[in-house]
């Protein structure tokens, strides 16, 4: 007979009078990777935090080795050997990589500290997990895929005998991802038992043992992997077909006046002598591998970082960019890839999240806010954007990714702009949201809106774009336009076998 690591029996799962689970069964057997699938919002999140102690459940049971067990703290299920590593960073930016991996289980020599011993551990396993990241760095200075290293190290310190994966390879390149199911497949060989939550089907099919999906806080189906393709997947989490997930292109790109002219832009350490021009109704594509410096680029557009050197010309108009104030106001805004630390206001409610930028038509003559037009504002955007929230009322917190991506992107139109700017808009969400954030995109630019979309997924690049921009280590190495947008010409272009002379990498992102 198997043996079970975790057990869940008729899960239900409350929040005041709001119920998110509804009799959810789920096994992980001792040494095996369980992949948990399902849409933003459909309960996957719910489950594992009560599995990891973060909330207690509101009926059915929890057994740990066949006993039943209730955590009433998160030190509680770790003691008990249950571990979660979360998509959304929870480190202390100010504190050393080593001191965030030891926080709150430091080692001791006596009364004091032993730091030796723990910068001796840390770098052993940021070395097992292929990365060069000194344990001495502040976590505030590092990239956001070196971050979620981190984050995995924390987990690794310890003798974890479940381990829990929210979205681990979100920001990873292709070759941390590779290193990092290698650790994961180890693990599994060791006894370890691993919940894997991924909204990337293809990694699921690579990595995972079997999968659960879950659909509106309803279990609604367990197999085993080999037994199942990515379209399966797919149907089982959406309930629908999703043949036709990105929306057709126009055809060839048709004559358009320039929207937005950036000429010979440098940001120090990250960008050198970038040109490019944004048309009038088209999606702008910006490919790269990760550290190419696409994201510094477009925060010296914005004016979210300074640039040193160069130009950005919006209609005619030189934009001096000394903020981001100043940017929204000439009507182009900008959705950063970091929705928890740069986006959002996670602790605040839905309302302010979605009116932060347009506060001055949301106040009266006064100068005080006016509640009843913000929470019509909410309104309208929850019904335009598809927004499932336990209510109108919620903290931002208590949303799933994907939804709080559909709320970053309500707060962005408040101000009716011209050019949108997408940073990863897809990072971290369901292939269901993915595909209604891709008719978002298509939907801007058949009103004459621009847009410009800096992703890591090829498909979306490819899917989405009109034309194409590739960088490498700060530089544009070329655009592509037409049937050269293949994921052939990106990568060439993208690691420097085609296009501009570029030297090892100088720049990190």
């Amino acid at each position: 007979m198997t043996e079970l690591a975790l057990q869940t029996k008729k899960i239900c799962k409350s929040y005041g009078t709001v119920p998110v689970l509804f009799d959810v069964d789920f096994d992980l057997r001792k040494g095996e990777i369980h992949a948990l699938i399902g849409e933003n919002g459909a309960g996957k999140s719910t489950l594992v935090k009560i599995l990891a102690g973060y909330h207690q459940q509101t009926s059915g049971q929890l057994l740990r080795k066949g006993q039943p067990v209730t955590y009433q703290s998160i030190g509680a299920a770790e003691a008990d050997g249950i571990v979660m590593i979360h998509q959304e960073f929870n480190l202390a930016n100010d504190l050393t990589v080593e001191e965030n991996i030891f926080l709150g289980k430091e080692v001791l020599k006596g009364r004091l500290l032993d730091k030796a011993a723990m910068r001796e551990r840390s770098a052993d396993i940021l070395q097992k997990l292929g990365t060069k990241i000194n344990p001495r760095t502040r976590v505030k200075d590092l990239s956001v895929s070196d971050k979620q290293m981190v984050e995995i190290a924390k987990a690794l310190a310890f003798n974890s005998e479940v381990l829990i994966m929210d979205e681990p390879t979100a920001v990873l390149t292709s070759g941390e991802v590779e290193v990092l199911f290698r650790i994961i497949r180890g693990l599994r060989d060791h006894g370890v038992s691993i919940v894997y939550i991924s909204h990337k089907l293809d990694e699921i099919k690579e990595i995972a043992d079997r999968v659960t999906v879950l659909r509106d806080g309803y279990w609604i189906a367990t197999e085993n992997v080999s037994d199942v393709s990515e379209d399966d997947m797919a149907r089982l989490m959406v309930g629908r077909e999703l043949s036709a997930l990105f929306p057709p292109k126009d055809g060839p790109p048709k004559a358009r006046a320039p929207v937005l002219e950036v000429r010979n832009v440098s940001c120090p350490k990250y960008v050198s002598g970038a040109s490019f021009t944004l048309h009038e109704g088209e999606v702008l594509g910006f490919a790269g591998l990760i550290g190419a410096g696409r994201t510094e680029l477009m925060e010296c557009v914005v004016g979210l970082r300074r640039r040193t050197a160069g130009s950005v010309v919006y209609r005619g108009k030189p934009l001096s960019a000394r903020s981001y104030a100043e940017t929204i106001q000439n009507n182009i805004v900008y959705l950063s890839e970091d929705r928890k630390g740069k986006g959002l206001f996670t602790s605040m409610r839905l309302a302010p999240n979605v009116t932060i930028l347009s506060l001055k038509d949301h106040l009266t003559k006064l100068g005080l806010l006016d509640s009843k037009r913000e929470d019509a504002t909410l309104d309208q955007t929850i019904e335009e954007f598809e927004v499932r929230a336990p209510s109108s009322r919620a903290l931002l917190s208590q949303l799933s990714g994907g939804n709080q991506q559909k709320i970053a992107l309500g707060k962005m139109m408040q101000v009716e702009p011209d050019i949108v700017i997408l940073d990863e808009p897809t990072r971290g969400i369901d292939v269901g949201t993915k595909q209604q954030v891709y008719y978002f995109v298509r939907q801007l630019v058949e009103q004459g809106k621009s847009c410009i979309l800096i992703s890591s997924e090829l498909g979306e690049i490819i899917g989405l774009s009109d034309r194409v921009i590739v960088m490498r280590s700060g530089v544009i190495m070329g655009e592509l336009t037409g049937d050269d947008i293949n994921e052939e010409e990106i990568m060439l272009y993208a690691t420097g076998l085609k296009g501009g002379v570029v030297d090892e990498p100088a720049y990190h992102n």
